[in-house]
């Protein structure tokens, strides 16, 4: 069996300091064969560049996926096209940089990871859906185990995309919400599902930033700008326990790992 870490939104330096702490515990103590993160809040709370993403596969990652803070780091453009273990959304629009999966080579088998962003209360793209089903056209050349993540507002969004490819792929996880939800299961076909995995970042915060900036915003709707937040940090995700020659979860389990 191959055991998989999917990990929720790196939120700033706090967050990335964690990961890669708990990463090297868990690599070092076997616990884990693959770790999938979550980097679109890595700089400073917006995107991801080059330098932090080399450090994130460093500290142990072994893909990176991102969500609708893709583009705030404008240096990260070419980086995408030339980095194949960094997704982005695969329904942007045709033509943008980078890709939206990608398939790796572990010493326990060929994985690959899609990412896909939603539309209830998001900017405008594609239909995920319909972006899902062509890139499992191509499923003879991604290898039996496929783990996909909707980075989504909606919690029925997310619970309907996992309802839609179950039985199709290893896993359906959802980000973005930076709040992890208690509903993780093994659907009807045996794809391992959670609608949100969190966030690695503090929780004294607001969903990883600083609590005064953000209450000054509800309160007076005011421009202010969001500092990453320090206190009670802690890491969120879920384990997956796999079967690497049909690509089927046979167990998932939720995780939270704090300083």
């Amino acid at each position: 069996m191959i055991k998989v870490l999917h990990i929720g939104d790196i939120v700033g330096a706090p967050g990335r300091t964690l990961f890669a702490r708990v990463a090297h515990r868990m690599r070092a103590e076997e616990q884990v064969d693959v770790i999938i993160v979550n980097a679109e809040n890595s700089a400073a709370g917006r995107g991801l560049t080059p330098g932090l993403a080399e450090e994130l596969f460093a500290a142990g990652a072994d893909v990176l996926t991102l969500g609708d803070h893709t583009w705030d780091q404008k240096e990260i453009m070419p980086y995408l096209d030339r980095e194949p273990r960094v997704v982005r959304p695969a329904n942007f629009a045709p033509g943008c940089p980078g890709r939206g999966i990608t398939t790796v080579e572990t010493p326990k088998g060929r994985i690959s990871v899609m990412s896909l962003i939603g539309r209830v209360f998001m900017p405008p793209a594609d239909c995920p859906f319909r972006t899902a089903d062509e890139l499992l056209k191509k499923r003879e050349q991604l290898g039996p185990m496929i783990f996909v993540e909707i980075h989504a507002e909606a919690t029925s969004e997310k619970i309907a995309l996992g309802r839609y490819l179950d039985g199709r792929v290893t896993s359906v996880v959802g980000t973005h919400t930076h709040v992890q939800t208690s509903d993780e299961a093994l659907l009807p076909k045996g794809t391992a599902y959670l609608t949100d995995l969190g966030m690695t970042g503090a929780k004294d915060s607001v969903l990883g930033r600083a609590l005064d900036p953000v209450l000054k915003k509800f309160l007076t709707g005011l421009p202010t700008k969001f500092e990453v937040a320090t206190d009670a940090v802690a890491l969120e995700g879920v384990l997956l326990t796999v079967d690497p020659k049909n690509g089927r979860a046979a167990k998932i389990k939720r995780i939270r790992e704090t300083t």
